[in-house]
C-alpha cells in the first residue's frame, strides 16, 4: 500500500519527459511543504543523485501562489549556479522545468543532515566541531565572496556527503546583495536569527542587516555542536528573541566544564550583538581554535565515528611496513622515532589525565555532574523523546519554525519589555 502511494506521488511522465529520459526516480528521501526529494539514478552513467520535485500544479499549503513559487525557485537556481564548484556547497547537477513541475537534481549526500548526526550523538567533541566548523566557515566565505547572504544557516541545512565533507544547502532565503545594500525582511529560523534581523522588523529606524547574519548563525551552530543545545533557546519564544537581541547566553552548563577556552573565545567573537564588531570570516578561520597542529588528523576520528567503512592502517603500521619491505629508510625511521617519542609522552601523562574513580554515592545523588554519565543520560533522553524532535519523513519540520508577521512581532516584543 505504501508503495502505491509512493508511486502516485510521482509526476506524470508526459509532464516531465526530459527528466524521465535522463533519470530514473527511486524512493522518497525527504519532503517539504510543496516539494518531494527522491533518490534518482542517471541512466547513462548509473550515478546516484537527489531530485527535488517542486509541484506547481496547485497553491502551496502556506498560501504562496504558483507564479511566486516559480520565481522564487528560479532565483534559488540562479544563486546555486553562482556558488557552484565549491567543495563545501551542494552542487546543482540539472534543472528541468515544465508547466506544473520543476526538477532540481543535486549531488546525493548519503550521510544526511548534520542535524540528524547531532541528534544521534547529542554533542560533538572539540576535534569534530573544529573539522565541521572550518568547512562551514570556508563555505560561507565563498558564498559571501559572491555578494550573497544565505540567511538560513542551521544544522538542518548542512549535509554530509560520502567523504563526510560538509555541504551547505537550501538557498531558498539567499539573496544577492548590491554594494552596501541592507535587507529588512524577516526570514530564517528563530533560534538562529541575528539581533539585527530582529531589530530590522521591530523598529522603524533600524539600519537593516547584511552578510554578518550568517556569521552570527555560525556561532549558534558551533555552540549547538559542542553542547547539544542552542545558546538562546527558551520555551517562551519572546524570551528567546529578547535573549538574542541582548546577546544573553552563558557557558555555565555542566557540558562546558570539559571544553577548552579556544572554542569559547571564538563563540564570543561570533555572537557579538553589534554586527560591525562581529568577527570577520577571515579572522574566524585564523582563530587559534583552527590553528591546532593536529588539524589534518581531525578527519580520521570523525570519519571512523560516522562511517561504517573499514578502518585505515595506522601511521605506525604503515611506516613499519615501509621499513620492513624496503630495507633501511632514514626518513621513515625518523618519523617512526618521532611517533614513538610522542607515544611515550602520552603514556607518561596518562596517569594524570585518566578518569578518577567515581563513588557510587556521587553517581546516585548527582549523576549529571559526571561527564561519562551525563552522555549516557542525554543519549537515553534523545532515544526516548527523539520522536518529538523529528518524526518520519512525512513531517514537515519547517512548520515548527513559522515566522511571525512583522506587526505581531513588534507588538509582542514591546508588550513583553513592559513586563
Amino acid at each position: 500500500m505504501a508503495k502505491e502511494e509512493d508511486d502516485d506521488s510521482l509526476p506524470d511522465k508526459d509532464a516531465a519527459k526530459e527528466f524521465y529520459a535522463k533519470y530514473e526516480p527511486k524512493e522518497i528521501i525527504g519532503r517539504g511543504v510543496s516539494s518531494t526529494v527522491r533518490r534518482c539514478i542517471e541512466k547513462e552513467t548509473g550515478r546516484e543523485y537527489a531530485a527535488k520535485i517542486i509541484d506547481l500544479s496547485q497553491e502551496s499549503q502556506d498560501g504562496v501562489d504558483t507564479h511566486t513559487m516559480r520565481e522564487a525557485t528560479r532565483q534559488e537556481i540562479h544563486i546555486l549556479r553562482l556558488v557552484s564548484g565549491h567543495p563545501y556547497i551542494i552542487e546543482l547537477q540539472d534543472v528541468f522545468e515544465s508547466e506544473t513541475f520543476i526538477f532540481l537534481v543535486f549531488e546525493l549526500c548519503k550521510n544526511g543532515e548534520l542535524f540528524d548526526y547531532l541528534t544521534s550523538v547529542v554533542t560533538l567533541s572539540e576535534k569534530k566541531t573544529r573539522y565541521i566548523m572550518r568547512q562551514v566557515l570556508e563555505g560561507v566565505r565563498f558564498v559571501h565572496s559572491k555578494s550573497i547572504v544565505h540567511r538560513d544557516l542551521k544544522p538542518e541545512n548542512i549535509l554530509l556527503d560520502d567523504q563526510l565533507n560538509v555541504k551547505i544547502t537550501d538557498f531558498g532565503f539567499a539573496k544577492v546583495l548590491n554594494q552596501d545594500e541592507k535587507l529588512f525582511e524577516l526570514c530564517g529560523t528563530p533560534g538562529y536569527l541575528a539581533p539585527e534581523t530582529l531589530k530590522a522588523n521591530m523598529f522603524e529606524d533600524a539600519p537593516g542587516y547584511g552578510r554578518e547574519v550568517d556569521i552570527w548563525a555560525c556561532g549558534v551552530i558551533m555552540f549547538t555542536l559542542l553542547v547539544g543545545c542552542p545558546p538562546f533557546w527558551h520555551r517562551k519564544q519572546m524570551v528567546m528573541l529578547r535573549n538574542i537581541m541582548e546577546g544573553r547566553y552563558s557557558f555555565t552548563s555542566p557540558e562546558w566544564a570539559d571544553i577548552s577556552e579556544e572554542p569559547k573565545d571564538l563563540i564570543r567573537r561570533l555572537l557579538v550583538v553589534d554586527p560591525s564588531e562581529r568577527i570577520a570570516i577571515e579572522d574566524a578561520l585564523s582563530h587559534p581554535f583552527f590553528n591546532m597542529v593536529l588539524w589534518d588528523t581531525d578527519i580520521i576520528p570523525l570519519k571512523q565515528s560516522l562511517s561504517t567503512a573499514g578502518r585505515r592502517m595506522s601511521k605506525i603500521d604503515e611506516l613499519a611496513m615501509q621499513i620492513k619491505s624496503s630495507g633501511f629508510n632514514a626518513r621513515a625511521k625518523l618519523r617512526l622515532g618521532l611517533l614513538a617519542v610522542r607515544a611515550a609522552v602520552r603514556l607518561r601523562r596518562l596517569p594524570h589525565t585518566s578518569s578518577r574513580t567515581v563513588h557510587i554515592y556521587t553517581a546516585q545523588r548527582a549523576p549529571y555532574t559526571l561527564k561519562v554519565l551525563r552522555k549516557v543520560i542525554d543519549g537515553c533522553a534523545f532515544r526516548v523523546y527523539g520522536h518529538w524532535v523529528k518524526k518520519g519523513e512525512g513531517q514537515n519540520r519547517a512548520a515548527l519554525f513559522e515566522n511571525t508577521q512583522k506587526t505581531e512581532l513588534r507588538s509582542l516584543y514591546v508588550s513583553n519589555l513592559s513586563r
